[in-house]
């Protein structure tokens, strides 16, 4: 089969007749099996080289990337292809034992429940607790790990907790069958080990908050907010292009990492000036700290475990997004290989944001108001209980965000009064403690290819001759020449940022034009630094790693997460120190939130938000904003 492209970009988003394609080709190059699935199908984007040589209408190689899975055997395999030149470019075998597992297929998790149930001991532990009914227990099958159990080496583990429901439509999150977990082999279809450490009582009280007669009836006072534009967006959007006032981008979509956004840049009078070559949120971990020997491996890689992209939400205007609305489509491939689209995947709308500046000056008189408006483009994942949206704004003054809402359902168990390491949520109902960790990976292109990092830090000036009232302070800056300098936390109370500058370009005053990174500073992983969870995840042990572009290391944890005995990433990317001052760079950043549950998380927990800023600093001569005309008449009087 040959592909006719018909969309000729080189980061255009896979449509569903490539991934027949795709299909297509690794079948005849005899590639599958019966029992093969696909653990990852994706665009292989070329080198940045090749995209910002590209010219309209010049040759473009379409390639795919792609992880293989033999369901029946285990074996597994990474194979990159080109469909232009139907050629298979590189196959190899995946050593489950040194480099991991796939990504978990969601029909392994499916299965699960028939393999524990079938399992003799796994019923009996069911029985010592009473529960006779296996039709309403829900097993929930989670990523094992890698804590070096011997009994998991080369195999392809998941690990299963169990929860009871009273009926059908009873949300089981609240009734955990705690004190016991299985070890189950999903290829050879076989609980492998199971722990059953203690009977604890089943929580009995329900939480079932899409039902009237557990929440109440709705309260009738609140009124309808209506967000119009009667003369349309703002924005336009030329296929996966959209450009809205002066900024000016590519939407992509990957099934790991869900939205990208390709070659943002900024049009400054008549240039075009690029401030991020790509942006992503690459990685995420949620380590729980209950040592139980039912619960110490929980620690959930959403990205590199579940692939972020592949458990998008299709949104609904009034609920998920709010205005005037355009969606982006995602085309992904399915375990066989073949397309599935998700409608609305993507939201993309324009937000009042409240006021962008304003004077009331006492000589002249004048009275002057701008609001600020905001680009939001975003997409929600639901990945086991939680849902997490990733929302990034573009507004009018060059800033860009990135804010993360974490809402869902907490994740549950058994609560052990006094617990050290749970909260009490509802009787007898308690949710361990637990953080969640995101890195961004971000291909920074601040005015072209070469940039620098500069830490920046407040910095008190003691009394002296030249201080004598000592009201003085002043900035540290420090260049970040290496990778392991520049392999740092953030700290809040020494107002820690981060700025990326390019020597070649400086604004009207001279200095070096930039964009500040601003994190938000709270505890990075919490787990020790000897623990398994802390080899797995090295990247949530920094808020900030800066490496060279290198077009193979995409990944902050690794390319395959599932089962990995640890030190992928990061930790091996930087580890032979390499030069980050004046070269093409890439920016990853950590943050998140460490999260004590309350009652008012539960039974549905209310949106937790975290994120980073990135702020022109010196990137523009002026307030870029003065242009932006006062609001409209119906809006705000003007006399």
């Amino acid at each position: 089969m040959t592909v006719t492209p018909v969309r000729t970009h080189p980061l255009q988003r896979l449509s569903a007749d490539e991934i027949d394609a795709a299909r297509s080709l690794f079948d005849r190059h005899g590639l599958l099996a019966p029992t093969t699935r696909f653990a990852l199908l994706g665009l292989e984007e070329p080198e940045k080289h090749v995209v910002l040589g590209y010219s309209d209408g010049d040759p473009v190689d379409r390639r795919v990337r792609a992880v293989l899975l033999d369901a029946a055997t285990g074996a597994a395999r990474a194979v990159v292809a080109s469909l232009t030149r139907q050629a298979i470019d590189s196959d190899v075998e995946i050593d489950p034992v040194t480099e991991g597992q796939p990504a978990i297929l969601d029909e392994e998790m499916e299965t699960v429940d028939q393999i524990v149930k079938a399992d003799p001991a796994w019923r009996e532990a069911m029985a010592r607790r009473g529960i006779t009914d296996l039709d309403l227990v829900r097993a929930c099958p989670l990523s094992a790990g890698n804590f070096g159990l011997d009994v998991e080496k080369g195999r392809r583990v998941l690990h299963v907790l169990s929860f009871q429901q009273h009926r059908e439509e009873d949300h089981p999150w609240a009734h955990p069958i705690d004190g016991v977990v299985a070890y189950v082999d999903v290829i050879e279809r076989s609980v492998i080990e199971l722990i059953d450490h203690e009977v604890m009582p089943v929580p009995e009280e329900e939480g079932n908050f899409d039902d009237p007669a557990y929440t109440g009836p709705p309260r009738t006072t609140l009124k309808p907010i209506e967000i119009t534009q009667p003369e349309g967006p703002s924005f336009s959007v030329d296929d996966d292009v959209v450009t809205w006032e002066n900024w000016r981008f590519r939407v992509g979509f990957d099934p790991r990492e869900g939205l990208v956004l390709h070659q943002v840049s900024i049009l400054d009078g008549d240039t075009v000036r690029p401030v991020i070559y790509r942006a992503s949120m690459a990685e995420m971990v949620v380590p729980y700290g209950d040592p139980s020997p039912v619960r110490f491996w929980q620690s959930y890689f959403d990205a590199g475990e579940y692939l972020l992209g592949q458990q998008v939400n299709s949104l609904v205007n009034g609920c998920d997004c709010l205005g005037e609305i355009h969606y982006f489509d995602a085309v992904l491939a399915d375990a066989d290989g073949r397309p599935r689209e998700v409608p609305n995947a993507i939201c993309m709308h324009e937000e009042d944001f409240g006021v962008l500046w304003k004077h009331t000056d006492i000589f002249t008189g004048s009275k002057e108001t701008r609001r600020q408006r905001r680009l939001v483009i975003s997409f929600f994942v639901t990945v086991g209980v939680y849902d997490y949206g990733f929302y990034w704004y573009l507004y009018l003054d060059g800033t860009i965000e990135l804010e993360v809402k974490a809402t869902g359902v907490v994740f549950t168990s058994a609560y052990r009064e006094g617990s050290q390491y749970a909260s009490e949520v509802a009787p007898g109902l308690g949710a361990p403690y637990h953080q969640h960790l995101y890195c961004a990976r971000l291909d920074m292109m601040v005015d072209g290819p070469i940039n620098n990092v500069d830490e920046l830090e407040v910095q008190r000036v003691p009394v002296g001759p030249d201080n004598p009232h000592g009201n003085a302070f002043t900035r540290r800056v420090t260049r970040l020449r290496t990778e392991s300098e520049a392999a740092r936390t953030a700290d809040p109370t020494a107002g820690r940022t981060w700025r990326i500058s390019n020597p070649d370009r400086t604004n009207r005053l001279g200095q070096q034009v930039a964009y500040e990174l601003r994190p938000e500073g709270r505890p990075l992983l919490l787990a020790d630094p000897t623990s398994a969870t802390a080899r797995r995840a090295g990247f949530a042990t920094k808020s900030l790693w800066v490496t060279p572009y290198d077009h193979d290391q995409r990944h902050p944890a690794g390319d395959l997460v599932n089962q990995h005995p640890g030190n992928g990433g990061l930790p091996t990317y930087t580890a032979g120190d390499r030069s980050v001052e004046n070269g093409d760079i890439v920016v990853w950043h950590t943050f998140g939130a460490v999260h004590y549950p309350r009652p008012e998380d539960w039974p549905v927990m209310p949106v937790e938000y975290c994120g980073f800023t990135l702020r022109p600093v010196g990137f523009f001569d002026r307030n870029p904003t003065l242009d932006v005309p006062v609001s409209s008449r119906g809006h705000c009087a003007h006399e």
